[in-house]
Protein backbone atom coordinates (compact mmCIF):
# COMPACT_ATOMS: atom_id res chain seq x y z
CA UNK A 1 0.00 0.00 0.00
CA UNK A 2 2.81 2.22 0.71
CA UNK A 3 4.41 1.71 -2.51
CA UNK A 4 3.23 4.63 -4.30
CA UNK A 5 4.92 7.08 -1.67
CA UNK A 6 8.48 6.22 -3.45
CA UNK A 7 7.09 8.67 -6.27
CA UNK A 8 8.50 12.15 -4.81
CA UNK A 9 5.59 14.23 -6.36
CA UNK A 10 3.25 11.79 -5.20
CA UNK A 11 4.60 12.00 -1.82
CA UNK A 12 4.91 16.05 -1.69
CA UNK A 13 1.00 16.20 -2.37
CA UNK A 14 0.25 13.64 -0.47
CA UNK A 15 1.29 14.94 3.01
CA UNK A 16 0.12 18.45 1.90
CA UNK A 17 -3.31 16.86 1.32
CA UNK A 18 -3.45 15.01 4.63
CA UNK A 19 -2.67 18.45 6.08
CA UNK A 20 -5.63 20.36 3.87
CA UNK A 21 -8.06 17.15 4.42
CA UNK A 22 -7.74 18.04 8.28
CA UNK A 23 -8.71 21.54 7.70
CA UNK A 24 -11.74 20.22 5.67
CA UNK A 25 -13.39 17.65 8.14
CA UNK A 26 -12.70 20.19 10.97
CA UNK A 27 -15.01 22.69 9.05
CA UNK A 28 -17.52 20.02 7.70
CA UNK A 29 -17.71 18.97 11.58
CA UNK A 30 -17.97 22.94 12.57
CA UNK A 31 -20.96 23.84 9.69
CA UNK A 32 -23.29 20.61 10.19
CA UNK A 33 -23.25 21.30 14.25
CA UNK A 34 -23.58 25.23 13.69
CA UNK A 35 -26.15 24.37 11.11
CA UNK A 36 -27.95 22.34 13.54
CA UNK A 37 -27.71 25.03 16.60
CA UNK A 38 -29.23 27.46 14.56
CA UNK A 39 -31.85 25.43 13.36
CA UNK A 40 -34.51 23.20 14.10
CA UNK A 41 -35.20 21.95 10.89
CA UNK A 42 -33.91 18.41 9.95
CA UNK A 43 -34.69 19.52 6.10
CA UNK A 44 -32.13 22.43 6.96
CA UNK A 45 -29.79 19.81 8.66
CA UNK A 46 -30.24 17.66 5.54
CA UNK A 47 -29.60 20.84 3.17
CA UNK A 48 -25.13 20.82 4.60
CA UNK A 49 -24.20 17.31 2.14
CA UNK A 50 -26.82 18.61 -0.32
CA UNK A 51 -24.93 22.16 -0.67
CA UNK A 52 -21.77 20.33 -0.43
CA UNK A 53 -21.96 17.85 -3.04
CA UNK A 54 -24.84 19.80 -5.66
CA UNK A 55 -21.81 21.71 -7.63
CA UNK A 56 -20.07 18.44 -8.55
CA UNK A 57 -23.63 17.66 -9.84
CA UNK A 58 -23.83 20.77 -11.81
CA UNK A 59 -20.42 21.26 -12.87
CA UNK A 60 -18.74 18.04 -13.01
CA UNK A 61 -18.66 17.30 -16.62
CA UNK A 62 -17.48 20.71 -17.45
CA UNK A 63 -15.00 20.21 -14.45
CA UNK A 64 -13.35 16.98 -16.10
CA UNK A 65 -13.31 19.14 -19.51
CA UNK A 66 -11.16 21.61 -17.93
CA UNK A 67 -9.15 19.41 -15.91
CA UNK A 68 -8.26 17.55 -19.42
CA UNK A 69 -7.60 21.13 -21.05
CA UNK A 70 -5.79 22.58 -18.91
CA UNK A 71 -2.03 22.04 -16.96
CA UNK A 72 -3.80 20.39 -13.48
CA UNK A 73 -1.06 22.13 -11.75
CA UNK A 74 -2.49 25.44 -12.73
CA UNK A 75 -5.95 24.33 -12.44
CA UNK A 76 -5.37 23.03 -8.80
CA UNK A 77 -3.74 25.79 -7.21
CA UNK A 78 -6.19 28.26 -8.66
CA UNK A 79 -9.04 25.75 -7.00
CA UNK A 80 -7.34 25.51 -3.85
CA UNK A 81 -7.04 29.45 -3.37
CA UNK A 82 -10.80 29.81 -4.01
CA UNK A 83 -11.48 27.56 -1.48
CA UNK A 84 -8.64 28.69 0.85
CA UNK A 85 -10.73 32.26 0.78
CA UNK A 86 -14.06 30.99 1.12
CA UNK A 87 -12.91 29.29 4.30
CA UNK A 88 -12.02 32.78 5.17
CA UNK A 89 -15.00 34.12 4.46
CA UNK A 90 -16.81 31.89 6.80
CA UNK A 91 -15.09 32.40 9.24
CA UNK A 92 -15.60 36.00 9.07
CA UNK A 93 -19.14 35.23 8.89
CA UNK A 94 -18.89 33.24 12.23
CA UNK A 95 -17.46 36.25 14.19
CA UNK A 96 -20.13 38.60 12.63
CA UNK A 97 -22.58 36.86 14.87
CA UNK A 98 -24.72 36.76 11.63
CA UNK A 99 -24.44 33.03 10.76
CA UNK A 100 -27.41 32.29 9.16
CA UNK A 101 -28.59 29.18 8.06
CA UNK A 102 -29.18 30.49 4.51
CA UNK A 103 -25.30 32.22 4.52
CA UNK A 104 -23.80 29.65 6.21
CA UNK A 105 -25.34 26.71 3.29
CA UNK A 106 -24.22 29.72 0.58
CA UNK A 107 -20.53 29.56 1.68
CA UNK A 108 -20.50 25.55 1.85
CA UNK A 109 -22.13 25.50 -1.58
CA UNK A 110 -18.81 27.78 -2.57
CA UNK A 111 -16.70 25.25 -0.78
CA UNK A 112 -18.41 22.70 -2.91
CA UNK A 113 -17.72 24.43 -6.15
CA UNK A 114 -14.05 24.58 -5.60
CA UNK A 115 -14.26 20.98 -4.77
CA UNK A 116 -16.13 20.29 -8.04
CA UNK A 117 -13.55 21.66 -9.90
CA UNK A 118 -10.94 19.80 -8.02
CA UNK A 119 -11.69 15.99 -7.48
CA UNK A 120 -11.22 15.18 -11.33
CA UNK A 121 -8.23 17.07 -11.92
CA UNK A 122 -6.84 15.92 -8.25
CA UNK A 123 -7.72 12.18 -9.11
CA UNK A 124 -6.42 12.49 -12.59
CA UNK A 125 -3.30 14.00 -11.58
CA UNK A 126 -2.57 11.76 -8.65
CA UNK A 127 -3.00 8.52 -10.85
CA UNK A 128 -1.02 10.00 -13.47
CA UNK A 129 1.91 10.36 -10.91
CA UNK A 130 2.40 6.52 -10.06
CA UNK A 131 2.78 3.04 -12.01
CA UNK A 132 -0.61 2.00 -13.68
CA UNK A 133 -0.32 -1.01 -11.36
CA UNK A 134 0.15 1.38 -8.24
CA UNK A 135 -2.98 3.15 -8.84
CA UNK A 136 -5.56 1.07 -6.96
CA UNK A 137 -2.63 1.40 -3.65
CA UNK A 138 -3.02 5.39 -4.14
CA UNK A 139 -6.15 5.17 -3.92
CA UNK A 140 -6.44 3.61 -0.70
CA UNK A 141 -3.73 5.83 0.55
CA UNK A 142 -5.41 8.51 -0.46
CA UNK A 143 -8.11 7.40 1.03
CA UNK A 144 -6.24 6.84 4.45
CA UNK A 145 -5.24 10.23 4.27
CA UNK A 146 -8.80 11.33 4.13
CA UNK A 147 -9.73 9.38 6.60
CA UNK A 148 -6.84 9.92 9.04
CA UNK A 149 -8.21 13.46 9.01
CA UNK A 150 -12.01 12.15 9.33
CA UNK A 151 -10.52 10.76 12.78
CA UNK A 152 -8.63 13.86 13.90
CA UNK A 153 -10.42 16.64 12.66
CA UNK A 154 -13.88 16.28 14.17
CA UNK A 155 -12.86 14.79 17.59
CA UNK A 156 -10.48 18.03 17.61
CA UNK A 157 -13.33 20.11 16.79
CA UNK A 158 -15.92 18.61 19.40
CA UNK A 159 -13.61 19.95 21.73
CA UNK A 160 -12.97 22.84 20.53
CA UNK A 161 -16.40 24.17 19.35
CA UNK A 162 -17.82 23.71 22.82
CA UNK A 163 -14.51 26.03 24.48
CA UNK A 164 -13.92 28.32 21.05
CA UNK A 165 -16.90 28.29 18.85
CA UNK A 166 -17.22 27.63 15.18
CA UNK A 167 -14.59 30.78 14.01
CA UNK A 168 -10.97 29.06 14.80
CA UNK A 169 -12.06 25.82 13.08
CA UNK A 170 -12.90 27.74 9.85
CA UNK A 171 -9.76 29.56 10.20
CA UNK A 172 -7.59 26.48 11.01
CA UNK A 173 -9.42 25.33 7.57
CA UNK A 174 -8.47 28.38 5.51
CA UNK A 175 -5.16 27.99 6.85
CA UNK A 176 -4.66 24.47 5.71
CA UNK A 177 -4.55 24.51 2.28
CA UNK A 178 -1.51 26.48 2.23
CA UNK A 179 1.05 23.47 2.21
CA UNK A 180 -0.96 22.57 -1.08
CA UNK A 181 -0.27 26.10 -2.90
CA UNK A 182 3.63 25.69 -1.90
CA UNK A 183 3.63 22.43 -3.58
CA UNK A 184 1.63 23.49 -6.99
CA UNK A 185 3.81 26.18 -6.70
CA UNK A 186 6.89 24.36 -7.53
CA UNK A 187 5.12 21.64 -9.66
CA UNK A 188 3.90 24.63 -11.91
CA UNK A 189 7.62 25.97 -12.23
CA UNK A 190 9.08 22.34 -13.05
CA UNK A 191 6.36 21.98 -15.81
CA UNK A 192 8.76 21.28 -19.00
CA UNK A 193 7.71 21.61 -22.84
CA UNK A 194 6.09 18.04 -23.71
CA UNK A 195 5.16 16.89 -20.37
CA UNK A 196 2.50 14.14 -19.93
CA UNK A 197 -1.25 14.67 -19.33
CA UNK A 198 -0.86 14.96 -15.72
CA UNK A 199 1.27 18.18 -16.38
CA UNK A 200 -0.14 19.75 -19.61
CA UNK A 201 -3.48 19.75 -21.58
CA UNK A 202 -4.11 16.64 -23.22
CA UNK A 203 -4.14 16.34 -26.68
CA UNK A 204 -6.99 17.50 -27.83
CA UNK A 205 -6.34 20.87 -25.58
CA UNK A 206 -9.22 23.45 -25.23
CA UNK A 207 -12.36 23.96 -23.61
CA UNK A 208 -15.20 23.10 -26.58
CA UNK A 209 -18.20 21.06 -26.90
CA UNK A 210 -15.94 18.04 -28.42
CA UNK A 211 -14.55 17.41 -24.76
CA UNK A 212 -18.02 17.57 -22.93
CA UNK A 213 -19.23 15.04 -25.97
CA UNK A 214 -15.71 12.48 -25.76
CA UNK A 215 -16.18 12.35 -22.45
CA UNK A 216 -20.18 11.59 -22.41
CA UNK A 217 -19.47 9.00 -25.37
CA UNK A 218 -16.66 7.23 -23.62
CA UNK A 219 -18.09 7.51 -20.15
CA UNK A 220 -21.88 6.17 -21.57
CA UNK A 221 -20.44 3.89 -24.23
CA UNK A 222 -19.13 1.62 -22.15
CA UNK A 223 -21.59 -0.52 -20.52
CA UNK A 224 -19.29 -1.55 -17.70
CA UNK A 225 -19.17 1.71 -16.63
CA UNK A 226 -22.69 2.59 -17.04
CA UNK A 227 -23.31 -0.46 -14.25
CA UNK A 228 -20.40 1.64 -12.20
CA UNK A 229 -22.21 4.33 -12.44
CA UNK A 230 -25.52 2.89 -11.13
CA UNK A 231 -23.62 1.14 -8.32
CA UNK A 232 -22.75 4.93 -7.45
CA UNK A 233 -25.80 6.29 -7.36
CA UNK A 234 -27.88 3.84 -5.67
CA UNK A 235 -24.87 3.11 -2.87
CA UNK A 236 -24.60 6.78 -1.74
CA UNK A 237 -28.14 8.06 -2.40
CA UNK A 238 -29.09 5.44 0.33
CA UNK A 239 -25.46 5.95 2.49
CA UNK A 240 -25.82 9.76 2.99
CA UNK A 241 -28.11 9.22 5.23
CA UNK A 242 -25.40 8.90 7.98
CA UNK A 243 -23.87 12.29 7.40
CA UNK A 244 -27.19 13.76 6.83
CA UNK A 245 -29.00 12.48 9.55
CA UNK A 246 -25.73 12.05 12.35
CA UNK A 247 -26.49 15.47 13.96
CA UNK A 248 -29.93 15.17 13.99
CA UNK A 249 -29.37 12.14 15.71
CA UNK A 250 -27.34 13.23 18.15
CA UNK A 251 -29.25 16.42 19.10
CA UNK A 252 -32.53 14.78 18.96
CA UNK A 253 -32.29 11.26 19.58
CA UNK A 254 -29.38 10.97 21.79
CA UNK A 255 -29.99 14.68 23.59
CA UNK A 256 -26.02 15.23 23.30
CA UNK A 257 -23.92 18.37 22.18
CA UNK A 258 -21.11 18.72 20.12
CA UNK A 259 -18.54 16.77 21.47
CA UNK A 260 -20.83 13.44 20.88
CA UNK A 261 -21.13 14.45 17.41
CA UNK A 262 -17.62 14.97 17.52
CA UNK A 263 -16.60 11.54 18.62
CA UNK A 264 -19.20 9.52 16.60
CA UNK A 265 -17.88 11.63 13.34
CA UNK A 266 -14.43 10.62 14.46
CA UNK A 267 -15.16 6.55 14.85
CA UNK A 268 -16.34 7.08 11.74
CA UNK A 269 -12.75 8.04 10.79
CA UNK A 270 -11.17 5.30 13.03
CA UNK A 271 -12.99 2.47 11.62
CA UNK A 272 -12.08 3.83 8.04
CA UNK A 273 -8.32 3.82 8.66
CA UNK A 274 -8.43 0.55 9.68
CA UNK A 275 -10.03 -0.57 6.48
CA UNK A 276 -6.97 1.19 4.27
CA UNK A 277 -4.77 -1.99 6.45
CA UNK A 278 -7.72 -4.51 5.85
CA UNK A 279 -8.19 -3.86 1.85
CA UNK A 280 -5.49 -5.18 -0.02
CA UNK A 281 -6.15 -8.40 1.99
CA UNK A 282 -9.49 -8.84 0.83
CA UNK A 283 -8.97 -7.26 -2.35
CA UNK A 284 -6.36 -10.53 -3.22
CA UNK A 285 -9.36 -12.43 -2.25
CA UNK A 286 -12.39 -11.09 -3.22
CA UNK A 287 -13.47 -10.02 -6.73
CA UNK A 288 -14.75 -5.92 -6.54
CA UNK A 289 -18.18 -7.21 -6.97
CA UNK A 290 -18.22 -9.47 -3.92
CA UNK A 291 -16.32 -6.72 -2.01
CA UNK A 292 -18.40 -3.67 -2.80
CA UNK A 293 -21.36 -6.15 -1.62
CA UNK A 294 -20.09 -6.91 1.39
CA UNK A 295 -19.49 -3.47 2.43
CA UNK A 296 -23.28 -1.89 1.69
CA UNK A 297 -24.75 -4.59 3.51
CA UNK A 298 -22.11 -3.95 6.61
CA UNK A 299 -23.12 -0.27 6.19
CA UNK A 300 -27.04 -0.97 5.89
CA UNK A 301 -26.65 -3.35 9.12
CA UNK A 302 -25.11 -0.72 10.93
CA UNK A 303 -27.79 2.13 9.65
CA UNK A 304 -30.55 -0.43 11.07
CA UNK A 305 -29.14 -1.13 14.03
CA UNK A 306 -28.12 2.38 14.81
CA UNK A 307 -31.56 3.77 16.13
CA UNK A 308 -32.33 0.80 18.27
CA UNK A 309 -28.91 1.22 20.21
CA UNK A 310 -28.06 3.42 23.52
CA UNK A 311 -25.08 2.08 24.69
CA UNK A 312 -22.21 5.03 24.30
CA UNK A 313 -19.46 1.69 23.49
CA UNK A 314 -22.02 0.24 21.33
CA UNK A 315 -22.76 3.48 19.40
CA UNK A 316 -18.97 3.90 18.59
CA UNK A 317 -18.44 0.97 17.38
CA UNK A 318 -21.20 0.55 15.33
CA UNK A 319 -20.06 3.68 13.50
CA UNK A 320 -16.45 2.33 13.32
CA UNK A 321 -18.02 -1.07 11.56
CA UNK A 322 -20.14 1.60 9.43
CA UNK A 323 -16.60 3.33 8.53
CA UNK A 324 -14.47 0.43 7.53
CA UNK A 325 -17.75 -0.60 4.91
CA UNK A 326 -17.62 3.46 4.02
CA UNK A 327 -13.72 3.29 2.99
CA UNK A 328 -14.63 -0.56 1.11
CA UNK A 329 -17.02 1.03 -1.00
CA UNK A 330 -15.17 4.31 -1.87
CA UNK A 331 -12.13 2.67 -2.89
CA UNK A 332 -13.73 0.43 -4.71
CA UNK A 333 -16.10 2.61 -6.91
CA UNK A 334 -12.99 5.15 -6.92
CA UNK A 335 -10.70 2.01 -7.79
CA UNK A 336 -12.98 1.19 -10.90
CA UNK A 337 -13.55 4.65 -11.84
CA UNK A 338 -9.67 5.73 -12.62
CA UNK A 339 -8.41 2.01 -13.87
CA UNK A 340 -10.92 2.29 -16.47
CA UNK A 341 -10.11 4.74 -19.24
CA UNK A 342 -6.79 6.23 -20.89
CA UNK A 343 -5.20 9.26 -19.52
CA UNK A 344 -6.42 11.73 -22.53
CA UNK A 345 -9.45 11.13 -21.16
CA UNK A 346 -9.40 9.96 -17.25
CA UNK A 347 -10.34 13.37 -15.96
CA UNK A 348 -13.76 13.75 -18.31
CA UNK A 349 -15.00 9.71 -17.48
CA UNK A 350 -14.02 10.69 -13.70
CA UNK A 351 -16.01 13.45 -13.31
CA UNK A 352 -18.98 11.64 -14.53
CA UNK A 353 -18.19 9.40 -12.26
CA UNK A 354 -18.48 12.17 -9.38
CA UNK A 355 -21.23 13.55 -10.78
CA UNK A 356 -22.92 10.66 -10.34
CA UNK A 357 -21.75 9.74 -6.49
CA UNK A 358 -22.77 13.79 -6.29
CA UNK A 359 -26.28 13.24 -7.93
CA UNK A 360 -27.06 10.07 -4.75
CA UNK A 361 -25.26 12.15 -2.31
CA UNK A 362 -27.14 15.28 -2.97
CA UNK A 363 -30.39 13.77 -3.66
CA UNK A 364 -30.14 11.23 -1.07
CA UNK A 365 -29.81 14.50 1.04
CA UNK A 366 -32.39 15.77 0.61
CA UNK A 367 -34.74 12.41 0.24
CA UNK A 368 -33.59 11.38 3.97
CA UNK A 369 -34.05 14.60 5.13
CA UNK A 370 -37.76 15.26 3.72
CA UNK A 371 -38.31 11.45 5.22
CA UNK A 372 -36.75 12.56 8.90
CA UNK A 373 -39.08 15.53 9.06
CA UNK A 374 -41.81 13.11 8.29
CA UNK A 375 -41.08 10.27 10.00
CA UNK A 376 -39.14 10.70 12.56
CA UNK A 377 -34.96 10.28 12.44
CA UNK A 378 -34.77 6.46 13.44
CA UNK A 379 -37.37 5.80 10.76
CA UNK A 380 -35.26 7.50 8.17
CA UNK A 381 -32.48 5.40 9.03
CA UNK A 382 -33.70 2.34 8.67
CA UNK A 383 -35.63 3.26 5.54
CA UNK A 384 -32.04 4.12 4.28
CA UNK A 385 -30.42 0.77 5.94
CA UNK A 386 -33.18 -1.60 5.20
CA UNK A 387 -32.43 0.22 1.19
CA UNK A 388 -28.70 -0.78 1.04
CA UNK A 389 -29.01 -4.36 2.85
CA UNK A 390 -31.87 -5.15 -0.37
CA UNK A 391 -29.18 -3.83 -3.29
CA UNK A 392 -26.50 -5.39 -1.39
CA UNK A 393 -28.26 -8.58 -2.27
CA UNK A 394 -28.99 -7.67 -5.43
CA UNK A 395 -25.35 -7.19 -6.12
CA UNK A 396 -24.09 -10.78 -4.55
CA UNK A 397 -27.16 -12.55 -5.59
CA UNK A 398 -25.44 -14.29 -9.08
CA UNK A 399 -22.86 -15.42 -6.54
CA UNK A 400 -25.58 -16.55 -3.62
CA UNK A 401 -27.21 -18.63 -6.58
CA UNK A 402 -24.21 -19.96 -7.96
CA UNK A 403 -24.57 -18.46 -11.43
CA UNK A 404 -21.19 -17.47 -11.63
CA UNK A 405 -17.91 -17.81 -10.06
CA UNK A 406 -15.94 -15.46 -7.95
CA UNK A 407 -13.52 -14.35 -10.71
CA UNK A 408 -16.46 -14.10 -12.90
CA UNK A 409 -18.13 -11.87 -10.54
CA UNK A 410 -16.70 -8.02 -11.81
CA UNK A 411 -18.88 -4.33 -11.17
Amino acid sequence: MLQPLRHRRYRQLWLANLLSNLGTWTQTFAAAWLVATISPAAQTSALVPAASYAPMLMFGLLAGVVADAVPRPKLLFAVNLFMALAAAGMASLAASGMASPAAVLALIFMMGTGSAFMWPAWQAAMSGLVQPEEVEAAASLNNLSFNLAATAGPALGGMLFVWMGAVPLFLFNAVSFGGLLLVYLDWIRGIAPGAGPEQAPAADGGISWRGFRAGLQAAFGSAAYRRLLRHTVCVFGAAIAYTALLPLFVRDVLRREAGAFGSLMACVGVGAVLAAFLLPELRARLARRQLLGGAVAMFGAMLLALPHVQSWPALMALSAAGGVAWSAMVTTLNGAAQSSFPSEVRARTLSVYLMAMALGQTGGSLLWGAVAGLAGVRHAMALAGAGLVLYALSLLAPLLLRRVQPWQCNL
